[in-house]
């Protein structure tokens, strides 16, 4: 059995359209679209569609266990600006034994970002 790339990741928050602008800024390299049925809108990042929801009683946001980790080459950097732009760092920075760095920072909304650095 052999699995497809991930192609949608869903973020919870308070309110979508704020959050959807946050992200955008996180990824700025992000490009803006609108669902073919003009239902939504998400960020396109590279080949996965980033869409921010209604968090809800259901599925509130929040860090609740899954984390999504983004690779980056400018590890430094790319937390730093996350920093900047209002993400509170939750855990880390680490090294691992592959020798990689790795962090997590909370979204404003409260979710968890992973950020693994390419070695």
């Amino acid at each position: 059995m052999s699995f497809a790339p991930t192609i949608t990741v869903m973020v919870h928050a308070p309110d979508w359209q704020t959050g959807l602008n946050w992200y955008q800024q996180a990824f700025p390299d992000s490009t803006r679209h609108i669902d073919p049925d003009g239902i939504f809108e998400y960020i396109l990042i590279g080949e996965t569609a980033l869409e921010i929801v209604p968090a809800d009683a259901k599925v509130p946001s929040g860090a609740a266990g899954t984390v999504l980790y983004w690779h980056t080459t400018d590890f430094d950097v790319r937390l730093e600006y996350l920093l900047s732009i209002g993400a509170t760092l939750f855990r880390g920075p680490m090294k691992l034994n592959s020798g990689m760095r790795m962090c997590q920072v909370l979204d404003p909304f409260g979710n968890p970002l992973g950020l693994r650095s390419i070695s």
